[in-house]
């Protein structure tokens, strides 16, 4: 996994947060457009970080992210 330090926004609604670095891995929770995430970490097309106010280690799609 590379490692990246940024914060990045999530740009749609109801968007899956999961376990994990892809869609095999469980549903955590959901976010909303806004919510922002201190960037962690990337494997492919998927990053990993923390959700300001939330959970931490969580993954995100980049099609759902801008950063």
């Amino acid at each position: 996994m590379q490692r990246i330090n940024a914060v990045c926004t999530v740009n749609d609604n109801g968007v899956n947060f999961r376990g994990g670095p892809g869609t095999e891995y469980p549903v955590l929770g959901q976010v909303n457009r806004g919510q922002k995430l201190n960037l962690r970490g990337r494997q492919g097309n998927w990053v990993m970080g923390d959700l300001w106010g939330g959970r931490t280690g969580v993954w995100i799609h980049t099609a759902y992210l801008n950063c």
